[in-house]
C-alpha cells in the first residue's frame, strides 16, 4: 500500500505542476481553451511516469501504456488543431464571464480554480487504470485483458470515425445551421463521448485482472458520469440548441450516448 500511495502521490504532484505551468501560459494567451487538448496528454504523461516506477507484468504494462498513447495522441492532436482553427471555446469564455460578474474574479483566478486545478485532479482520477494497472506483477495477462483491449480499440476507432465525420460535415459550407444525423451520428448524438467511455472501461478491464487495478474503477465511473451527467452532454447540447433549430427533433429520435437505431417521431 505504501508503494501505491507514493506512486499516486508523486503522479498527482506531477500533473499539478504541469497544469500550473500551463496556467501561466494561459495568462499570457488570455485563453484557457487549449486545456482540452492537454487533458488526454496529461493522462498519457501519468501512464508514462508510472512505467519505470512499477514492477507489473510487462505485457499488461505495454497494453495499458500503448493503448493510452494511441488514444491520447490522436485525441490531443485533434483537439489542438480544432483550438488553433476555431479559437477560444465559448464554454470557457462563459465560465470566465460568469465568475467575473457574480464574484468579481479575475481571469487568472477563474482559470486557476475553475479550469487548471480541477483538470489536474480529474486527469489523475480518470487515469487510475493506467497507473494502478501497472503495479502488480501477478497474475499475467488473461482473457479479461483481451476483452478490455478489444473494447479500447473499438472505442478509439468509434471516436476517431465520429470526429472525422463531424469535421467533414462542418467543412461543407452548405451544412451551416444543419444537424449532422448520418454515419455514427445517426445512432448516437455523441459518438466521441461513447468512444471515450469505451476506451477507459477497456483499460480498466486490462487493469482489473490485478488487485490494485480492480480498485481503479473510480476512473471510468467518474468519466462516464462526467460525459453523461455533468460537463459533457448537458453543456454541449445547451450550446447547440441555441444555434441549430432542428436539434430538438434530432434529440427526440436519437440516443444520447449508447448507439441505438433512431426512433420514429
Amino acid at each position: 500500500m505504501t508503494e501505491i500511495a507514493v506512486l499516486l502521490g508523486l503522479n498527482l504532484a506531477l500533473i499539478l505542476a504541469v497544469m500550473l505551468g500551463l496556467w501561466l501560459l494561459a495568462l499570457k494567451l488570455g485563453d484557457v481553451s487549449f486545456v482540452d487538448a492537454v487533458w488526454p496528454m496529461g493522462m498519457l504523461l501519468l501512464a508514462l511516469a508510472s512505467l519505470p516506477r512499477t514492477e507489473g507484468d510487462g505485457t499488461r504494462k505495454a497494453l495499458l501504456v500503448g493503448l493510452c498513447a494511441v488514444w491520447a495522441v490522436r485525441l490531443g492532436l485533434h483537439l489542438f488543431r480544432r483550438w488553433r482553427a476555431s479559437g477560444a471555446d465559448g464554454r470557457y469564455v462563459q465560465i470566465v464571464e460568469d465568475q467575473e460578474k457574480s464574484h468579481g474574479w479575475s481571469f487568472g483566478k477563474t482559470a486557476l480554480l475553475f479550469v487548471f486545478l480541477p483538470q489536474a485532479a480529474l486527469a489523475w482520477l480518470t487515469s487510475l487504470p493506467v497507473q494502478l494497472g501497472q503495479v502488480a506483477a501477478q497474475p499475467g495477462v488473461g482473457v479479461l485483458a483481451g476483452v478490455g483491449a478489444v473494447l479500447a480499440v473499438v472505442g478509439i476507432v468509434f471516436e476517431s470515425v465520429g470526429d472525422a465525420q463531424l469535421k467533414a460535415f462542418k467543412a461543407d459550407p452548405t451544412n451551416k445551421g444543419r444537424v449532422l444525423d448520418t454515419g455514427l451520428w445517426r445512432y448516437t448524438r455523441h459518438p466521441n463521448y461513447f468512444g471515450d467511455a469505451c476506451v477507459w472501461w477497456g483499460l480498466w478491464l486490462i487493469a482489473a485482472e490485478t488487485g490494485p487495478g480492480l480498485w481503479s474503477a473510480a476512473g471510468p465511473i467518474f468519466l462516464t458520469f462526467t460525459l453523461t451527467r455533468w460537463s459533457g452532454i448537458g453543456i454541449t447540447e445547451k450550446a447547440i440548441n441555441r444555434s441549430r433549430p432542428g436539434y430538438a427533433d434530432y434529440v427526440k429520435r436519437t440516443s444520447a450516448f449508447i448507439p441505438w437505431p433512431p426512433k420514429r417521431v
